[in-house]
């Protein structure tokens, strides 16, 4: 799914797709062309607004909660700063708006985590995808949503030029008012 040659924590934008498993439809619905959030929508969207004060070298493009995933650009503007709150492979305490790291006596890995899929790199899209995934579901779980799964990894787009940038940005406002023929719609027509 990634591309082998690129260095997913280097300056670029990055469209991101994030699905629920099975793609059930529990981040709301879409009414009169406008998605209109559930509980875990609210938390999902939160926690994606919140992203940047957490990994200090993203900025978030246009992104937009569907019924069953997250479109989002992300854009990386430079190399990770030092003092980023968040480093990989710190324990999290999930608050009502934001995320903190836990004091530990254990120390900080600082080395690459791994997964059976690839090589997880500090602030990569790869390790911001798997923080935020892991704070909405512990958000969730703290709230009584049980239910909520994500589905195992994401999709990812490397953003190459400007016009491809404006095509993304409004595939992803229109994509509530084309919710009828989105293709991840099970009720599709």
């Amino acid at each position: 799914m990634r591309l082998h040659e690129r260095d997913y924590s280097a300056v670029g934008k990055y469209f991101v797709t994030i699905c629920t498993k099975n793609r059930e439809l529990i981040f709301g619905v879409v009414e009169n062309k406008n998605i209109i959030c559930s509980p875990i929508g609210n938390i999902a969207e939160r926690y994606w607004r919140n992203i940047p004060r957490h990994f200090l070298n993203i900025k978030l493009d246009e992104y937009c909660i569907m019924p069953n995933h997250i479109h989002g650009i992300l854009i990386i503007e430079g190399k990770h700063d030092i003092k980023t709150p968040l480093p990989v492979g710190v324990q999290y305490k999930i608050n009502q708006d934001h995320i903190e790291p836990l004091r530990s006596i254990e120390p900080v890995r600082s080395e690459p985590q791994f997964h059976s899929f690839q090589h997880m790199v500090p602030k990569s899209i790869g390790s911001i995808i798997r923080t935020y995934k892991t704070a909405v579901t512990k958000r969730c779980k703290e709230n009584g949503f049980d239910q909520f799964v994500w589905q195992r990894n994401f999709h990812d787009r490397v953003i190459r030029n400007d016009n491809e940038l404006r095509r993304i940005q409004e595939y992803i406002k229109n994509n509530p008012a084309n919710w009828e023929i989105d293709e991840e719609n099970p009720g599709r027509k």
